[in-house]
This record gives structure tokens, C-alpha cells and sequence, in this order.
């Protein structure tokens, strides 16, 4: 049987390192974002790379374009994103749906989304950055949930409340949706030498400790080192929240716009690959989206 939240199953509990408020900037017309991760902290968030909390009208859109090296989550909160790639793979996801596509060695695809959703990028090892590109879209029926003592749980990657998620992570990494009642609280364990932070989405929570200041909606909170993390919710609102933790790589790691790899040379050789088609990019020489 899974043991009761009201007690830590852990051992050393992570405390509240930083607290970043992700503000909101606007691109284009109709379109706002949110920068949760993949600014100054970034480095220090291993295998996470970025985390955008979006939201867009149409016509704005992402066209077409590519990606080498990680991988990228799309979480839809509310409305839905049309995906189209050069391998033929297309479709539609929908609030509460997650697709979670692995770049791998190469891909040009365009999102067009109407709505509001979450992407989050995650770093591949060294030995997966050039694997063949691949998806797993998760239908919102098909995710595991959970609910106990004024908490509920989505899990898209990972385990709580001994319910494990079905999507196979590349990068070991934990991906869960927390909603706690008023007067509710948490104690998730997680892996000890894994990297963790919480982005507050709604309402107001304290995280760590009983006596840590009050976090609310659109705070980043990099949690340290330990092996669980304790949430009260005091307030008389909900509060929603992502926990997202992963196994660092520990690696070099060289960024370039979206390409992602270990090294300078890798970098350029990702680009001149994408300018010629070759390597990974060759069904991008005659393909374009149909947006």
C-alpha cells in the first residue's frame, strides 16, 4: 500500500534554494510567455534546459523548424497544439494532454498552438543525442492519477502515491501535476542525487519547511539537495503545482538557439547538417508544413 502523505517517507527534506519569479513578456501579436527555467539558474538544473509557460492565439505559431540533442514536453493546460513534422508524424493535442517528443538526431516539425500549455526541454546524454527522433503523445484518460488526504496527482513521468506514469524518459526524470486542497499537505520523495525544482500555478503554498515563506502562482523554486519535499497548503484556495526532478548528465553542455549538444564542433556540425540536409535533415530538403 502507498504510505500515507502526512508522514515524509524521506529522509533529508529539500529546502527552498531560490525563488524566481517567471514574469511575463509578450512576442508578437497574441502571444505571452513566461520564462520558468533556462536562464541564469539553468546551469545549475541539469538535464533541465528550459521551461516556458505560453500562452497563444492564432495566427501566431511556431513554423517550421529544428531540433537536435534533447527533448521537448508539451503539457496543453487549457485549448490545444497542431504538431506536423518531416517523418509524417502529425496531430492534435488537446487540454490536459501531454506530448513528450525525443529529437534525437534531428527534426523539423511546426506547433501551431491556440491556447494555453507548458514545454519544458530536456537535456539528452551524450550516448542519445543522435538517436533516430521519436514521439509519445498522452492522451489526459491515459495518465495516471492519484488522490489522497486533499491531494490529487497527475503523473506524466515518474511516481506518486504509488502510482508509476506509462511514457518512457530517456533522461530518469519525474514529472508530476499537484493539486492540494486548502489545509492539505505533501511529502514526495524523491531521488537523492537528482536535480529538483517547483513552478506555482495557482493559489499559494509553503514549500521545505512549515515556517518557509509563502510561494504563489508563477514561481520557480530551485530546491537543494535531499531526497523529498514537504508542501503545506494554508490558505483557503487550492494550490497547484509542477514538481519536476531529473538525473543531471554531467556533462559539457553548448547551446545554439535549438540545437543542443556537447561541444562547439558538435554545434556546427548540427547547423551545417541542418543547411544542407544531410545527417539526420535530409527529408527536410523538399519538406514544409502545411502551416
Amino acid at each position: 500500500m502507498p504510505e500515507s502523505n502526512q508522514a515524509p517517507a524521506f529522509n533529508t527534506p529539500r529546502l527552498v534554494i531560490d525563488k524566481i519569479l517567471a514574469n511575463s513578456q509578450g512576442e508578437g501579436d497574441g502571444a505571452v510567455f513566461r520564462r520558468c527555467i533556462g536562464r541564469n539558474e539553468g546551469e545549475s538544473l541539469d538535464p533541465f534546459l528550459m521551461l516556458d509557460h505560453f500562452s497563444v492565439n492564432p495566427p501566431v505559431g511556431f513554423p517550421d523548424h529544428p531540433h537536435r540533442g534533447f527533448e521537448t514536453v508539451t503539457y496543453m493546460l487549457q485549448g490545444a497544439i497542431t504538431h506536423q513534422d518531416f517523418t509524417g508524424h502529425k496531430g492534435t493535442i488537446r487540454t490536459g494532454d501531454v506530448q513528450w517528443m525525443t529529437a534525437g538526431r534531428g527534426i523539423i516539425h511546426s506547433e501551431m498552438p491556440a491556447g494555453e500549455g507548458l514545454q519544458l526541454w530536456i537535456n539528452l546524454s551524450s550516448k542519445d543525442k543522435m538517436i533516430e527522433p521519436s514521439y509519445q503523445d498522452l492522451q489526459r484518460e491515459n495518465i495516471p492519477k492519484a488522490e489522497k488526504d486533499g491531494v490529487e496527482v497527475k503523473i506524466i513521468a515518474g511516481e506518486a502515491f504509488g502510482v508509476r506514469a506509462d511514457v518512457h524518459t530517456r533522461t530518469p526524470t519525474t514529472f508530476l501535476d499537484f493539486t492540494l486542497k486548502p489545509e492539505a499537505q505533501l511529502h514526495q520523495s524523491t531521488p537523492e542525487l537528482w536535480n529538483a525544482f517547483v513552478y506555482v500555478l495557482e493559489g499559494e503554498g509553503v514549500f521545505g519547511t512549515p515556517s518557509s515563506s509563502p510561494a504563489s502562482a508563477y514561481n520557480v523554486l530551485i530546491l537543494g539537495a535531499g531526497d523529498g519535499v514537504s508542501v503545506w497548503n494554508k490558505s483557503s484556495e487550492p494550490l497547484r503545482f509542477l514538481l519536476l526532478a531529473g538525473q543531471p548528465h554531467n556533462e559539457p553542455v553548448v547551446k545554439r538557439g535549438p540545437f543542443v549538444m556537447n561541444t562547439e564542433s558538435e554545434i556546427k556540425q548540427a547547423m551545417e547538417d541542418f543547411q544542407y540536409c544531410k545527417n539526420g535533415f535530409e527529408k527536410g530538403k523538399y519538406w514544409r508544413s502545411e502551416y
